[in-house]
């Protein structure tokens, strides 16, 4: 999809949308972007003046890139490059709320089974789902919403190079697991996270376009890498708190030697742990705009 391309819309065909999340952000060049494109426009300018200084102007352009491609894949929590939400807003704190949230699916075999242990604790997460997946699972999609969850947007595809796609192909990559979750479902999602949390300097201004809110984690188990449940429930357990955004996994699990996944074997356990500090799971989309 060219740069100049409308993005798609969904058809107005009386499909059910959610609500936009509150205070959706305006987005704006962050600093770092505005220090950088100025940096760019100083050093065509100083080259310009005085082709001589090319080795020291482009060492200087160099040298910003690498900065912001650390910035990609070191800290993607970092809100240097928009907004980036991390911890539930303050009043779902106050209700004592965190937020289960689980990538990569849904998953035929995985996905049932994470339902029926929410059910179990009376707990409600949101699934950011790959819209690939949605379409060659659409009674799933459609399950987990019944059940009280929401499925958010997690790209049609899940590139591995997502963080490094131009502004068309994010955009395309967005609007077209938009259209289709809510085309599926018959909910639109609400928020967006990128594939392995990796953003694009350019995500920011696509995701809000889409009418979405950027949404990260506080902790994660790395429950994918795992072979056994204990390190990824002490790395989720380690400081909980009200506010919390958890992520896990019901898509690309780890099952070692033939045993059930990982996140089977977590979940349950990380259930009674929110039960012992009184902590409600909740939805993105309930945290937000306090739905009940």
């Amino acid at each position: 999809m060219s740069s100049n391309t409308p993005a798609p819309v969904a058809p107005d065909n009386g499909l059910q949308t959610t609500a936009k999340p509150a205070l959706l952000p305006q987005w704006r060049a962050t600093p770092v972007l505005q220090w950088s494109m100025i940096l760019h426009v100083f050093c065509a300018v100083l080259t310009a003046l005085n082709p001589a200084l090319w080795p020291w102007t482009l060492g200087m352009i160099i040298l910003n890139h690498l900065l912001i491609l650390a910035t990609i894949l070191i800290w993607p929590r970092s809100p240097l490059l928009g907004s980036n939400m991390v911890r539930l807003p303050k009043a779902a704190t106050l209700r004592g709320e965190v937020a289960l949230t689980f990538d990569d699916g849904p998953d035929p075999i995985v996905t049932p089974l994470v339902l029926d242990l929410l059910d179990q604790y009376g707990a409600r997460a949101s699934f950011f789902c790959i819209a690939d997946k949605v379409i060659a699972h659409p009674e799933l999609a459609r399950e987990i919403i019944r059940r009280g969850h929401s499925v958010e947007n997690h790209t049609n595809s899940h590139p591995h190079g997502f963080a490094f796609f131009g502004p068309g192909a994010l955009r395309h990559e967005i609007d077209t697991a938009q259209i289709a979750i809510c085309t599926t479902t018959g909910v639109a999602p609400g928020f967006f996270r990128a594939p392995m949390g990796f953003r694009s300097p350019f995500l920011a201004p696509a995701v809000e376009r889409a009418g979405l809110r950027y949404a990260n984690w506080t902790r994660r188990g790395y429950d994918t890498s795992a072979t056994s449940a204990e390190p990824v429930l002490q790395r989720l357990q380690r400081g909980l708190a009200a506010g919390d955004i958890l992520l896990l996994h019901d898509g690309r699990t780890v099952q070692p030697h033939g045993e059930s996944p990982v996140i089977l074997k977590v979940l349950p356990r990380l259930l009674e742990h929110l039960k012992s500090l009184n902590l409600k799971s909740v939805s993105l989309q309930t945290a937000c705009n306090h739905v009940t």
